[in-house]
């Protein structure tokens, strides 16, 4: 099992940069591959991101593509989601997302696929 704890979440002006954190309790932090969804009120969980195993491979929803980054420090067992150019439209509780990956090259994108979820974190872009 693996345990996850967002961070960085807050209010930022359109045009401004936040960086998520989501750290993972474990000694095999290594072996999932991680994803990041957001969810506004009445609206279903949204794929943003989503890493394999090591790092090597990424993926992202077209509404974030060039202004989002993911990544992973597997010795730190953290998650990043490195957010420019924020817009209004990005408002949402931000989650990240743990599964059990066998092989690296692993890409999860949809949330049904992942087991383990943190609490949120709030991000609020003012325009």
């Amino acid at each position: 099992q693996v345990q996850l704890v967002e961070s960085g979440g807050g209010l930022v002006q359109a045009g401004g940069s936040l960086r998520l954190s989501c750290a993972a309790s474990g000694r095999t932090f290594s072996r999932y591959a991680m994803g990041w969804f957001r969810q506004v009120p009445g609206k279903e969980r949204e794929f943003v991101a989503a890493i394999t195993r090591s790092g090597g491979s990424t993926y992202y929803a077209d509404s974030v593509k060039g202004r989002f980054t993911i990544s992973r420090d597997n010795a730190k067992n953290t998650v990043y989601l490195q957010m420019n150019s924020l817009k209004p439209e990005d408002t949402a509780v931000y989650y990240c997302a743990a599964d059990y990956a066998y092989i690296d090259y692993v890409i999860r994108r949809f949330s049904y696929e992942y087991d383990y979820w943190g609490q949120g974190t709030q991000v609020t872009v003012s325009s």
